[in-house]
Formats: C-alpha cells, sequence, structure tokens
C-alpha cells in the first residue's frame, strides 16, 4: 500500500499549477492518534499546535479516498500552507479508510453518517480543541453539515465541497453512467467523483485515482462506508432527507447557530446541480459558492491555488489574518 501511495503521490505532483510542492513532504510536524469514540476508534492526524484561541481546521474526506489522497495536494500548496502557519489542522479518516487498516470483524457494524458526525466532539475533547473550521468532500461534506447542527457551539464555519444533501441513491446513480462498464464498486465510486468527461478525457488522472481506490483502500472496510452513505441518501429515506433539508442546514446560517459557509463545486462536477441548489435554497448573506470553472469532480486536487485564495478570503470575513 506503501509503494502505491507513493505512485499517487508523485502522479499528482504534475497537477499543482504555477506552484511547485512535494507532495510527500509535509513542512509540519504530524501526530497521528487512534481516539476512542461512543462509536468506535478513529484514526486522525493532526499538524501543528493549536494557536491561541483560533479554531483549528478539520477535515473530512469522501468515500474511496483519506485524507491523504484527498487534502495533502491542497495542504501542501504554498498558498495553503501560508494559511497554515496561523491554525493547526486535524485531518480525520473515516473509520477503517486510512492507510494500512486492518479489515473489521466479521459481523462488525459500521457507524451511519450521524454517528460517524457523533464522534467528532471525543476527537476535540481528546486533543484539546476548543472549535473548529470544517472542510469536508462529499461525505465528509454532509457529516460536518450534521456535525455542526448537533454542536454550534464547536463550528465556527464549513467549507463543504460537492455536499449533496437531498440526492437520491447515489450508487444507482453512478451505476447508471457507466453503460458498458462493469459496474464494480471502484468503477461506482469513479463515477461519484468524477464526470463522465473526466471519465474519458483526463486518463492520467483516472488512472492513478483509480489505483488508488482499489489498492490503496481496504475494499471491505470502503464497502461498508459506502453503504452507510448510501443508506443515508436510500429511496426509503429521500422523502425525510427533502423534508429535514431545511433542519439540517438552515440552523447553520441563522442565530443563534450562525455558521457561515462556503459551498465549492467544479462547472463539470457530477455534484454541480446539487451544490447550485443546496446554495438557492441557503442564506446569502451567511453562503458563499464557489463554482471553479474548467473544473470537476475534485477542484481541491486539481485546482488547489483557486481553492486555497478562497479559503483565505473565507476565514478573512470570519476575522482571521492570514
Amino acid at each position: 500500500a506503501k509503494q502505491h501511495h507513493c505512485c499517487l503521490m508523485n502522479s499528482l505532483k504534475h497537477l499543482v499549477s504555477r506552484k511547485n510542492v512535494n507532495l510527500c513532504r509535509s513542512d509540519t510536524t504530524e501526530h497521528e492518534h487512534d481516539i476512542e469514540t461512543p462509536h468506535g476508534v478513529l484514526h486522525v492526524t493532526m499538524r501543528g499546535v493549536p494557536k491561541g484561541n483560533r479554531p483549528v481546521i478539520l477535515t473530512y474526506h469522501d468515500i474511496g479516498l483519506n485524507h491523504k489522497s484527498c487534502f495533502n495536494t491542497l495542504f501542501n500548496y504554498e498558498d495553503m500552507q501560508e494559511i497554515t502557519q496561523h491554525f493547526a489542522v486535524v485531518h480525520v479518516d473515516a473509520p477503517g479508510q486510512q492507510e494500512g487498516a486492518p479489515p473489521f470483524p466479521s459481523g462488525y457494524r459500521y457507524p451511519t453518517m450521524e454517528e460517524m458526525a457523533e464522534m467528532l466532539p471525543s476527537v476535540m475533547t481528546q486533543l484539546k480543541v476548543n472549535s473548529v473550521i470544517g472542510i469536508g468532500v462529499g461525505a465528509g461534506a454532509y457529516i460536518l453539515s450534521l456535525f455542526a447542527l448537533n454542536n454550534p457551539t464547536l463550528v465556527e464555519g464549513l467549507v463543504l465541497i460537492n455536499v449533496d444533501p437531498c440526492a437520491e441513491g447515489w450508487i444507482d446513480w453512478a451505476a447508471s453512467k457507466l453503460s458498458g462498464w462493469t459496474s464494480n464498486l471502484v468503477d461506482i465510486i469513479m463515477a461519484h467523483h468524477f464526470s463522465t468527461d473526466e471519465l474519458t478525457d483526463n486518463q492520467e488522472l483516472i488512472q492513478t485515482y483509480r489505483l488508488h481506490i482499489a489498492q490503496d483502500i481496504n475494499q471491505d472496510n470502503l464497502a461498508l462506508f459506502c453503504g452507510s452513505y448510501q443508506y443515508k441518501k436510500s429511496p426509503v429515506n429521500i422523502c425525510l432527507l427533502r423534508t429535514c433539508f431545511l433542519r439540517i442546514f438552515k440552523p447553520l446560517l441563522f442565530p443563534p447557530r450562525s455558521c457561515p459557509a462556503l459551498l465549492v463545486v467544479g462547472d463539470t462536477s457530477p455534484a454541480v446541480e446539487a451544490v447550485v441548489e443546496c446554495n438557492s435554497r441557503l442564506n446569502p448573506t451567511k453562503t458563499t459558492l464557489l463554482k471553479m470553472a474548467d473544473c470537476g469532480g475534485l477542484p481541491q486536487v486539481v485546482q488547489p491555488g483557486k481553492l486555497a485564495e478562497a479559503f483565505k478570503y473565507f476565514l478573512q470575513g470570519m476575522g482571521y489574518s492570514t
């Protein structure tokens, strides 16, 4: 797995435009922790130490990824490293998705999306973190939204990439895109991350991530994580989700639970319609939509500079100098 991860990181180097940053190296001290929570052990990686009363940046990745493959390109980008000189960072790996994770025992019940959100206060308590600014992608964006809803005093702001709170069962939708393909789990996750054009046109990026998803992530554990995300969006729950849309997101954006949010999506991302719809329902004084031109399903990977710049302005809008 380590060999494949290095291959992934090396393959992604050329994707970072303008600033050449070594993705295999971190200039910040990292400490890994396995933290006991009410719903099992959570693997987290902390970069730096909390800076005074400033919040910590907390990330949560999407299905098929871990914190490294989802966020290393962004956080090792030079402009983002300038920001993180002023903030500690906590990267959360969903249960069993970290590098080298052992398979769960037979009969293990994987936590639901709601339970994964409930695991995060334990992380903050153990790491002595008072508040966070969350950055989540896909499933991770949904988990952080639930976390902010249930713990409004712990979350100062949210950056939600490819957030899709109301879509129907994504596995069925993704499989429908794969005409002529063998619809195995890896293919389905690729269709979740990338547009049809990306899947056919950007072969180097696609092959890099296909290899990572197939070989670096424990496949049994990955299937369990996908199952929790699929259940959240199953046809049985979709009517409930639509009914609860405002309950999940509106309280984040109005007093006393005021929480600024930056919604991010590539203009050719599979999630673009859902993100635009989500933005249209939210308070425009608290929500900003960044729709990246010439960008697909992984804006934090293919356009880290643009995202780092937007994040800098987002932080400044919250009153934090960078």
